[in-house]
């Protein structure tokens, strides 16, 4: 009798995990930027530790809240149900709770309400022990909290025209505020880097946005993929990436190493191969998944950067 109950309990768990998106931790990989940008001395100290890691579990919770509160606004508008049609593989569709029946809409509000608070609260208590507590850092978090539960509920920015920014916003955030947090009000070259961290999910998130267009179109939701043409839209691509490149080359002149635009070749490289592979070859969910890597890489490189600068 025991195991039968127990299995819907672990169904209903494993639900709730794919609901949160766990599986999906670019955007937490933000703290390991920070932790690499700190001085030596600072890193390993219990309290930075311990800093690190409650703002690592807010982050958790409000990402959850943003993910979930985004599907259920998807599965209202039919916008899901558009973009992972009933033919969509099983493997896939169970990335959607709602649409695949494991969870009720009354229990993915609640979850995301909860998930809200519990991030207000961790982000709370990570400014109430950091050795920092500059105001802007403060409204920097509250930022990124607000716009995170307001992204497909309540204002609904990303249906309003504000997806790609706040993509890009919350990841320069999620480093700026913990930074700030631990070590008090940045340089340039740790706003090259949050820019280059922001710039990652908002490069494979266009991707994204071109392989949904028919579904976000049918409901309203604006976003630049949406709203102009094949050429445009490909055009704002490029535009995004040759960004980035220029940003990485001109590093130097805002206080980076000589060296690092070449320590960072391989984004570079590897963002040419996205737009080979989504604008050349037409092949979009494959340079989505380049985009994953290529941000993926682009932390490795800044952490190994970080670190070799600490010590030349």
């Amino acid at each position: 009798m025991s195991t039968v109950l127990a299995r819907p309990v672990a169904h209903r768990i494993r639900a709730y995990v794919r609901l949160a998106k766990l599986d999906i931790f670019d955007y937490y990989l933000s703290l390991l930027v920070v932790w690499s940008l700190l001085a030596p001395a600072v890193r390993w100290q219990p309290r930075t530790l311990a800093v690190l890691l409650v703002l690592l579990a807010g982050q958790v919770c409000v990402a959850a809240a943003m993910v979930t509160f985004d599907d259920v606004t998807g599965y209202r508008d039919g916008s899901d149900a558009a973009n992972y049609g009933p033919d969509a593989p099983a493997r896939r569709l169970a990335r959607k709770p709602l649409l695949a029946g494991t969870l009720t809409e009354p229990e993915a509000i609640r979850f995301g309400w909860l998930t809200a608070a519990a991030g207000t609260a961790l982000w709370a208590l990570a400014v109430a022990v950091a050795p920092h507590h500059p105001l802007w850092t403060v409204l920097v978090a509250a930022l990124c909290l607000a716009s995170s539960v307001q992204y497909s509920w309540g204002v609904k920015l990303s249906y309003r025209g504000g997806q790609e920014v706040f993509l890009a916003g919350l990841g320069i955030g999620w480093v700026l505020a913990p930074y700030g947090l631990l070590a008090g009000t940045p340089g340039g070259f740790v706003a090259v880097q949050a820019v280059l961290f922001g710039l990652g999910p908002l490069l494979f998130g266009v991707w994204s946005n071109t392989n949904d267009i028919a579904g976000d179109a049918a409901v309203g939701r604006i976003t630049v993929a949406a709203r102009v043409s094949a050429r445009g839209n490909a055009a704002f691509i490029a535009a995004v990436t040759v960004g980035e490149m220029l940003l990485i080359v001109l590093a130097p002149a805002f206080g980076a190493p000589w060296w690092f635009p070449l320590v960072l070749l391989p984004v570079v490289l590897a963002r040419i191969g996205q737009l080979v592979t989504g604008l050349g070859r037409g092949d979009i969910l494959a340079a989505r998944r380049l985009g994953i890597r290529a941000h993926r890489l682009t932390v490795a490189l800044l952490v190994l950067a970080n670190l070799v600068a600490a010590w030349v």
